[in-house]
């Protein structure tokens, strides 16, 4: 279970004289067969964040049957998710980057960089060409999930260029009214010396 996850992790740390540790999962329930790469991959995540040297995925299949490749790779992609997450939780400057550029990506509905970027590339493009498959799509400034109309980013992108047209106007009228495009110096405190 998450709560004894840490302090297994501190006591082999502690007893091991620090040696690295491999673990496979931990299984945070066992509720879930067919679904043991979810279980697993949260408590990958937690067991990799507080010190785990290295993890070994696990497969849908796990306790059910022989993993094919497909099964392969749905528990090497969630692996993956699990070492960036514990990665990301310890402060790893490359993981942030990533990060952060895929989320530039999809702020700015760049979806061929959201696709490349992602650790699954073929599946992000797939899933988005079932439901939006024309070239068109890849640049539209929403998702098929909200619509051009209730997109949140698209929302926020507005919202920002509308504060910014109206800051603009403002600066304009500003700059009417007082007919001065620069401040004037305030009684000679700004002035060189000897003037």
């Amino acid at each position: 279970p998450m709560h004894k996850i840490k302090a297994n992790m501190d006591k082999q740390l502690a007893v091991c004289g620090e040696a690295p540790f491999y673990t496979l999962g931990p299984l945070t329930t066992d509720i879930a067969p067919g679904y043991d790469h979810i279980t697993s991959g949260i408590g990958a995540a937690m067991i990799g964040w507080f010190g785990t040297a290295m993890l070994c995925y696990v497969t849908p299949k796990e306790h059910l049957g022989l993993p094919d490749r497909n099964d392969v790779k749905v528990g090497v992609i969630t692996y993956k998710i699990a070492a960036h997450a514990a990665d990301l939780a310890k402060g790893h400057p490359a993981a942030q980057v990533r990060d952060d550029a895929l989320s530039r990506a999809r702020f700015e509905f760049r979806w061929e960089d959201q696709f490349n970027l992602s650790l699954d590339p073929d599946t992000a493009r797939s899933f988005h060409d079932e439901t939006l498959p024309k070239d068109a799509h890849k640049v539209a400034h929403f998702c098929s999930m909200c619509g051009p109309k209730f997109c949140s980013m698209k929302i926020s992108h507005d919202i920002r260029a509308e504060a910014q047209k109206e800051g603009l106007e403002a600066m304009a009228a500003k700059y009417r009214d007082g007919g001065d495009l620069y401040m004037p110096l305030d009684d000679g405190a700004n002035q060189p010396a000897g003037e």
